[in-house]
C-alpha cells in the first residue's frame, strides 16, 4: 500500500472557458482504467451552491455520478463560505481520500483559492460584499477617519499602512473581519501540502474570448434567465456570495428592470473576459505550474502518467 502522503495531489488550473472541469473528469477516468481510484475536488466558490449550474457550466448529473466531486452542491445560495472555510473543507477532503488510497484531482479557475489550498497560506484572500462594505463606509467618512477605526480593532496592521491609503485600509479592515488578523504582505508560494503537482491550460486570447462568448451563448439558450427567476424564489438576491457570480449578477439586474436581456448577455461575456484575463495574470506568476495547451488531445494522458 502507498502511504497516502506519497500519492500525488494533481491540480488543474486555468481560466474560465479552457476546458479544465472535462480535462479533470478525462485524467480520472484514465487513473481509474489504470487500476487507481481517482475523486476530484472542486476549487470553484460558485459550484459549491445547489441549483446554479447553467451559469457555473457545472458538470452534469451524469459527470458527477461517474465520478465522485467533492464541494459541489453543498450550500444554499443564502449561504457564504469565506477562502478560510474552503481551505478548510479542501484540505480536510484531500487528506480523506488519501488515506483511502484515492488520487485527489484539485480543480479550479482562481489562483487565490488553490493557493489557499495547497500553500502554506493563512491569508484568506476577498469576499467581494465584506470588501463593498468597508469601501462603501470609506467613502462616506474618508480614508483617514476609516484609518482610525482600523486602529482601534488592529493598532499592529494601522501602523503598517498609511492613513491616506484608502485602498490598504480596506483591505486590512476586510482580512481582519474574515480571519481576525492582517498580514501586509502575501506570503511567498510555499506548498504545505505534499506532491503537489500543478497543470495550466494556456489558450491564445482570441480563442479564449471566442470560448467565452460560445459559452455565455449557450448559458442563454439553456435558460440562465429561467434559472436565476427560481433561484430568487429562494433568496439569491439575499446571497451575499451567490447573488454576484458572473451571469448570476447580470440576471438579477435584468430581472430588477435595469436593462434588457441582451444588455445582461452582453455585460455577462465582457465580466467573464475580464476575469479570465486575471486569471491567468495570477497564475502566471506561479512558476512551478506546468502549462499544457488547452487543445492538446493529449493532455489527459500526460498528467494520468505523472
Amino acid at each position: 500500500m502507498v502511504e497516502a502522503e506519497s500519492l500525488p495531489l494533481l491540480v488543474i488550473v486555468g481560466p474560465t472557458a479552457s476546458g479544465k472541469s472535462s480535462l479533470a473528469i478525462e485524467v480520472a477516468r484514465r487513473l481509474i482504467a489504470d487500476g487507481c481510484k481517482a475523486e476530484i475536488v472542486n476549487a470553484d466558490s460558485m459550484l459549491v451552491y445547489r441549483g446554479m449550474d447553467i451559469g457555473t457550466a457545472k458538470p452534469s448529473r451524469a459527470e458527477l455520478q461517474e465520478i465522485p466531486h467533492h464541494l459541489v452542491d453543498i450550500m444554499e445560495v443564502t449561504q457564504t463560505a469565506t477562502v478560510a472555510d474552503f481551505q478548510a473543507m479542501a484540505r480536510q477532503i484531500i487528506d480523506a481520500l488519501r488515506s483511502r488510497q484515492v488520487v485527489p484531482i484539485l480543480v479550479g479557475g482562481s489562483s487565490l483559492y488553490i493557493r489557499a489550498i495547497i500553500d502554506d497560506f493563512d491569508f484568506p484572500g476577498t469576499e467581494p460584499v465584506v470588501r463593498q462594505r468597508w469601501q462603501e463606509e470609506c467613502d462616506r467618512i474618508g480614508s483617514v477617519a476609516l484609518h482610525a477605526r482600523l486602529r482601534e480593532i488592529n493598532p499592529d496592521a494601522a501602523d503598517a499602512i498609511l492613513p491616506g491609503n484608502a485602498r490598504r485600509v480596506v483591505r486590512a479592515l476586510e482580512v481582519i473581519e474574515l480571519t481576525g488578523t492582517f498580514q501586509p504582505r502575501l506570503p511567498q508560494p510555499r506548498y504545505a501540502l505534499a506532491h503537489v503537482h500543478q497543470f495550466g491550460l494556456r489558450l491564445e486570447r482570441a480563442e479564449m474570448d471566442r470560448r467565452i462568448d460560445a459559452r455565455v451563448g449557450a448559458m442563454w439558450r439553456q435558460g440562465l434567465v429561467a434559472e436565476v427567476r427560481g433561484l430568487v424564489d429562494k433568496g439569491l438576491r439575499q446571497g451575499l456570495t451567490a447573488s454576484r457570480g458572473l451571469g448570476y449578477h447580470q440576471v438579477l439586474g435584468h430581472l430588477a428592470g435595469e436593462y434588457d436581456q441582451e444588455v445582461a448577455r452582453t455585460l455577462t461575456a465582457d465580466g467573464t473576459r475580464r476575469l479570465a484575463r486575471k486569471q491567468l495574470g495570477w497564475f502566471k506568476r506561479d512558476h512551478r505550474i506546468t502549462w499544457l495547451s488547452a487543445d492538446d488531445e493529449n493532455n489527459a494522458g500526460f498528467i494520468a502518467d505523472l
